[in-house]
């Protein structure tokens, strides 16, 4: 095998490298550190060696079949931070006009100071907490706060560390939104975090970097600190897609048990004291309250997508924000900066569970966090009583420890996957398939949101890279479009990285992989080009789901998830449809070339917008929890993340976790 170190293999690889990134008037990949950025790439992800070693030892590596994979990382590495060493002085970033900060500059030394999270350690673990919940991101910020501020103790036990805003803030190709096969630095950090992806009766191990690992960020506040925090609310049809619809065949779409009347007054709750930017002008949805903040600045894509919305006949509406459009909660406010979704604000702007509810809830003196810890099982008596938890961790130096601390009341809010993991891992006597699984129902239906959009080159500069990005959406084609099955929002995307724009623009066959045609079109292109996209109404399917892999088991010895099933085929039908809209959208703007982007892996959806797995019903046969999210026979055990959903929208859905977490944990503390 290849050593990138050799002084001989980096003569062969500098006319590789150079190949894909020529000299022009600014520098080729090797001159801009390439062979750097490969070996430091390269002694993370070793197991890519013997690839590159093909491509070495072929007469025209160009025809190999890992030419374009070569390719793609060579260009990550230019495109990327000058610290991962392919992009030295950020010569790219001036060769594409790019920047991460804001066009004016910061008005204040960033990154601001942030709140310190009460911490405990296991040798600082009481016995017994009131509550005790898993998970730290929407639904179990929430539920800490609540719960904290009812006067009861809580324990917030949470897989992921708590890194600090300058650690989140950086680092595009470790973003968890960037996928370049590398550890996210929103978590997981262990390579070891397993899981089993089952394709075609074929099982995949998968690492956390792989595709198909349905990443959702594991680090305090989850999602939520590193989100892009657009704050949709869900419609009444959204939650009513088998009465809307009908039930498609090979499908288990239903209804929700709720409505929007009884989510509304917390959706305007989670408006308020989170904090969200936006304006009800052209909205259909009932509101309560009027948006607590204004929407955030807008730019000439929005002035070019209003005024194509408007030619089309199409309505058009501000993007809601988890975003301080002005100062918000003790916080400042969003100064455009052009690294946001994926990233930590440096302003502490964006407003998650890290930075709203976890500070109310440690303010109380009644709950602590303990960081870098598994929730492996609950605890049940010989009554069938929740009675605690059992956790899993490492010392400092590596060593294996579990312990057991009682809860009067368990909140399970872990995502859709590690939720469903963990009630199947908490099998009894009385439940020996898991935890509320008496109808074989934890795991199933497992969802996401597949994506619809295209991508437009225009003849002038229309990008002005001032962030967040998402200022205008259509929501014409969430409901009622002929031949399709829900649908979803289309809204213009955030402020690109500059790789993302090299993989978006390659991927659409709108510029060459590689090459001077390449380095050209990302310099002439990059601010010329417009991304709209949305997530799709998934129909949910009952053989998408997570069971526990038999055989393989992670760190801690706990048996990993296994995923298995595919997304339905009017996913496939939705997708398209609006992607063709997208298509139109741009064209309508003034877009010279487009390119729709409908690609759909195998496999079940999940990943950021996972959901699905503790389905809420009425009746204990057919979903795991009931209308309070009570998982059925275990009236102190509640389930506050997306796993409850029974569908997931045609939007981003963090703030109807929102909502029904605050719903549900008003009623617990009342």
């Amino acid at each position: 095998m290849i050593d990138p170190a050799d002084p001989r293999v980096r003569l062969e690889l500098r006319a590789l490298v150079d190949l894909v990134v020529p000299a022009d008037a600014y520098p080729s990949a090797s001159e801009a550190g390439g062979l750097d950025f490969l070996h430091d790439y390269l002694s993370e992800r070793v197991d890519l060696l013997p690839r590159l070693d093909g491509l070495r030892a072929a007469e025209d590596p160009t025809t190999h079949p890992d030419w374009d994979w070569f390719a793609g990382l060579v260009n990550g590495g230019f495109y990327a931070d000058p610290a991962n060493g392919g992009n030295r002085d950020g010569v790219s970033w001036r060769m594409v006009d790019w920047a991460p900060e804001p066009a004016a500059g910061w008005s204040l030394p960033v990154p601001v100071p942030e709140a310190e999270p009460l911490v405990v350690t296991r040798a600082g673990l009481a016995g017994r907490y009131d509550a005790v919940v898993i998970g730290s991101g929407a639904g179990g910020g929430v539920a800490a706060c609540l719960l904290a501020e009812s006067g009861r103790r809580v324990l917030v036990v949470e897989a992921g560390s708590w890194p600090t805003i300058a650690e989140l803030s950086r680092d595009q190709l470790r973003n968890p939104r960037s996928d370049w096969g590398l550890l996210p630095l929103s978590g997981p950090v262990d390579d070891r975090d397993l899981r089993v992806l089952e394709l075609g009766g074929q099982a995949q191990v998968l690492r956390p970097y792989e595709p198909g690992w349905a990443n959702n960020a594991m680090t305090a506040g989850g999602g939520t600190r590193v989100y892009g925090a657009q704050a949709w609310r869900f419609e009444p049809r959204d939650l009513a897609m088998a009465s809307t619809y009908g039930v498609p065949e090979g499908s288990a779409l239903a209804d929700w048990p709720i409505g929007y009347d009884d989510l509304e007054p917390f959706y305007s709750r989670a408006d308020s004291e989170l904090g969200v930017s936006g304006s009800a002008v052209g909205e259909s949805t009932r509101r309560s309250r009027p948006y607590p903040m204004p929407p955030v600045r807008t730019g000439p894509r929005h002035d070019l997508l209003r005024a194509a919305a408007d030619r089309l006949g199409w309505g058009h509406v501000r993007v809601p924000l988890l975003i301080n459009s002005r100062v918000y909660g003790g916080r400042g406010a969003c100064e455009g900066c052009r690294m946001c979704v994926g990233f930590a604000c440096p302003t502490d702007a964006k407003n998650g569970s890290q930075n709203t509810l976890l500070p109310r809830a440690f303010a109380t003196g009644h709950a602590e966090i303990l960081l870098q810890t598994r929730a492996e099982r609950l605890i049940v008596d010989g009554r069938g009583t929740v009675t605690g938890v059992r956790l899993a961790g490492r010392t400092p130096d590596g060593e294996l420890w579990r312990t057991d601390v009682g809860a009067g009341e368990v909140v399970v809010s872990g995502g859709a996957v590690e939720s469903a993991r963990l009630l199947l891992n908490s099998a009894h006597d009385g439940e020996p398939t898991g935890l509320g699984n008496r109808h074989d129902q934890v795991g199933r239906h497992l969802q996401g949101h597949v994506y619809g959009g295209a991508v437009g080159l225009f003849d002038d500069v229309v990008e002005d890279l001032v962030g967040p990005g998402p200022t205008i959406s259509t929501h014409d084609f969430r409901h009622g479009v002929d031949g399709v099955v829900g649908g979803g929002v289309l809204v213009d995307e955030f402020i690109p990285l500059p790789g993302n724009v090299y993989r978006s623009l390659s991927g659409a066959g709108l510029i060459p992989r590689w090459g001077a045609g390449a380095k050209q079109g990302m310099r002439d292109l990059l601010r010329r080009s417009l991304r709209v996209m949305g997530p799709i109404q998934e129909v949910t399917s009952a053989a998408s789901r997570v069971r526990l892999d038999p055989a393989v088991r992670d760190a801690y010895g706990i048996p990993v998830p296994r995923l298995s099933g595919s997304v339905h085929a009017c996913d496939r039908a939705a997708q398209a449809v609006l992607a063709e809209r997208a298509v139109a959208w741009l064209a309508a703007a003034g877009a010279t070339r487009t390119a729709s982007m409908v690609g759909v892996g195998d496999g079940p959806s999940a990943g950021q917008h996972q959901a699905g797995t503790c389905r809420m019903g009425s009746d204990p046969a057919g979903s795991v929890v009931d209308p309070w999210c009570r998982v059925w026979g275990h009236d102190n055990v509640r389930v506050v993340d997306a796993s409850v959903h029974v569908t997931n929208g045609g939007v981003n859905p963090v703030l109807t976790v929102f909502a029904n977490a605050y719903r549900v944990l008003d009623q617990l503390t009342s």
